[in-house]
């Protein structure tokens, strides 16, 4: 699985972006899908998951009601929608993929075995 994360940028806090990240490879609909993030200084962290084809999305305290992740298994397409941003959102955004985990691993991102390169956001205040 090759993984292609676009979509960063600069908003000022407020606003609203969307990540997008495609995926090759013919899994792609059984995967589990996630987003996380690194800010500047910080260990990488989990912001969002849908575990396998389940259709539910796991988040990340933090982000949970502002931010939306989804997938289009049809065109190998996955999305975060960002809303109400704030500067402590900034960070490098990276999607990720994985084959073998389950539920309670969600969050740990040793657990994924694709990753993309990351879109860079950047939330002014």
């Amino acid at each position: 699985v090759q993984l292609q994360a676009s979509g960063g940028g600069l908003v000022q806090a407020g606003g609203s972006l969307r990540l997008s990240c495609a995926a090759s490879g013919h899994t792609f609909s059984s995967l589990t899908v996630g987003w996380f993030r690194r800010a500047p200084g910080k260990e990488r962290e989990f912001v969002a998951a849908i575990f396998r084809n389940s259709g539910r999305p796991s988040y990340a305290d933090s982000v949970k009601s502002r931010f939306t992740i989804s997938r289009d298994n049809a065109k190998k397409m996955l999305y975060l929608r960002m809303s109400s941003l704030e500067p402590e959102d900034t960070a490098v955004y990276f999607c990720a993929t994985a084959s073998r985990i389950i539920l309670s691993e969600l969050k740990n991102p040793n657990r994924y075995d694709y990753w993309g390169q990351g879109t860079l956001v950047t939330v002014s205040s």
